[in-house]
């Protein structure tokens, strides 16, 4: 894996090692620090489309989010949606979410995004451009709100 380099692979591109070091986060950081109660491997990490990006610092992946794209837009012309942001808690603050962020916006900001932010961590995707719509919804006991972006927005 890569130092401080942001790496972004499909799953059929992922290793073994790359695979279980973000899994190992998401679980330690959703399950274990959120108690998040529901299933955290749906289905759509292995899916030819999803994109997974993340930072490692040797074989421990720090940051990670992934792409998912669906067939029918959720929200408008949204097809694209960004999700499973995660931190680990001893970086947190340094900025590794926005750097992935803006790495997706590097490749997919021509087209129209969507996102489903916890409602404390709202402001961040709003310096990107996002703007909540609807009411806030608690997804696995938390409360979030509902972002998109539209394409071609100004540059940031």
């Amino acid at each position: 894996m890569s130092d401080n380099s942001i790496m972004q692979k499909t799953f059929g591109e992922l290793s073994t090692t790359e695979l279980y070091a973000f899994l190992k986060l998401r679980t330690d950081v959703f399950y274990v620090e959120q108690k998040v109660d529901e299933s955290e491997l749906d289905g759509r990490d292995l899916e030819p489309t999803t994109v997974h990006y993340w930072l490692a610092e040797g074989d421990r992946v720090v940051a990670y989010l992934r792409v998912i794209e669906d067939e029918v837009a959720e929200h408008l012309d949204a097809h694209r949606l960004i999700g499973r942001v995660v931190v680990a808690a001893d970086r947190r603050g340094e900025g590794l979410a926005q750097r992935l962020i803006a790495a997706v916006l590097d490749r997919y900001g021509h087209e129209a995004l969507l996102l489903h932010a916890q409602r404390y961590i709202a402001g961040l995707y709003a310096k990107f451009g996002f703007e909540a719509f609807g009411d806030e919804f608690s997804e696995a006991g938390i409360l979030h709100l509902s972002m998109y972006r539209a394409a071609h927005l100004a540059p940031r």
